[in-house]
């Protein structure tokens, strides 16, 4: 457990609610696939023009020391608390009732995403302090309410965790002491790795999309030589390829669909890596095109769409801007801009639709407010 992410400021962490990474250097097809573990790789295609004004819906409002989404499933919500440890719920939509309260072993605290589909939920719990860090992951059976340890899975060694519905990507250490991409099917366990890299260099910030994983690679980590670069793979086979850099070896992460690829690149040594510069290859052999500044870590796919966030400053009062791409359309569309002094917590995606945290700090009192729109 190496790794520092690049988070939307320190409040981020305070507003995830235990959402705690360890300390570590800083740094498609034309019709449906299926993977192997029985699974569409592919979304439908689109069924607006791009042009729809999005619908954003009041999903949860709290006090900032309150609960916070996680994600919301069709049959189930889960929410996380301010305390300490990040007291995990997943609760009945229709009923309100609980049926997972998941609260970390001393020492530990939960770690975001909640990965969830109809019938299960799997948990990570992180303890990056002290002499004996771990990384625990639970899978809770929704119909009894139990935990049901991932057996037969490789062991995650990374605290990232990217995740699609019920499909998600992780990182793992195999026999010959490599870091290795996982893929896995949350209802079945089936996995696959997709490739590995030598110690110490190691594979991190997993983003996965209906098709696609997009990830990173770094080699020759804390040396003057160290390279951080992403790559992209489909979920149903084949190996990962590389996604050409504007400038090589400072990709941090970013989103594929459909054969495009929205990344970002910022140097670990950059004094500002709350920001980064982003780009978009609407195909894997067409020039990039550059997107601006975008607010780093941000880049995620959702439905048809890949989806980012950026930030402005005006007479010294920001707001956050919500935009959204897709392989069809020439330029981005900017699909929400948040109240000013109101901050943004990074974009979740569940079942085609976008989840994002807005925390008012300026208010009194302050409070948290959740926000959803579907964009598939």
């Amino acid at each position: 457990m190496r790794r520092t992410t690049v988070a939307v400021g320190t409040l981020f962490v305070l507003l995830l609610a235990g959402c705690s990474s360890p300390s570590r250097e800083a740094g498609p097809t034309s019709s449906p696939a299926t993977t192997p573990m029985g699974r569409p790789s592919t979304p439908a295609p689109p069924t607006d023009s791009g042009t729809a004004i999005l619908a954003w819906a009041k999903v949860l409002r709290q006090p900032v020391d309150g609960q916070h989404l996680v994600t919301q499933q069709r049959k189930y919500v889960v929410t996380r608390g301010s305390d300490e440890a990040g007291t995990t719920t997943v609760a009945d939509r229709t009923t309100k009732k609980v049926v997972v309260r998941h609260t970390p072993a001393t020492g530990f605290v939960a770690q975001s995403p909640v990965v969830i589909d109809d019938h299960w939920a799997l948990i990570e719990d992180i303890r990056s302090d002290g002499p004996d860090p771990q990384i625990k992951l639970f899978r809770y059976d929704l119909t009894t309410g139990r935990p049901a340890g991932p057996t037969g899975l490789p062991q995650i060694s990374e605290p990232e965790i990217g995740a699609y519905d019920g499909t998600f990507a992780y990182s793992s250490t195999d026999t010959k002491n490599r870091s290795c991409l996982i893929v896995a099917d949350l209802a079945t366990l089936k996995s696959r790795t997709v490739t590995c890299v030598a110690a110490p260099g190691y594979i991190a910030d997993p983003v996965v999309s209906a098709d696609t994983v997009t990830f990173s690679e770094i080699t020759a980590p804390e040396t003057a030589r160290r390279c951080k670069r992403l790559l992209t793979a489909s979920l149903t086979a084949g190996s990962a390829q590389p996604v050409p850099a504007a400038t090589n070896c400072i990709q941090w992460s970013g989103a594929s669909l459909r054969g495009a690829t929205v990344w970002s690149e910022v140097a670990a040594s950059d004094p500002d890596q709350y920001q980064s510069k982003a780009y978009v290859r609407p195909t894997g052999d067409s020039p990039a095109r550059s997107l601006g500044t975008v607010v780093t870590d941000t880049i995620l796919a959702c439905g048809n769409w890949i989806l980012w966030e950026t930030r402005t400053v005006t007479a010294g009062t920001e707001a956050y801007q919500i935009n959204r791409w897709r392989p069809d359309l020439a330029q981005p569309q900017r699909i929400y801009t948040s109240p000013a002094g109101a901050v943004l917590t990074p974009l979740t995606c569940q079942d085609g639709t976008v989840y994002v945290e807005a925390a008012y700090l300026s208010n009194s009192p302050a409070y948290t407010e959740t926000i959803a729109a579907a964009v598939a």
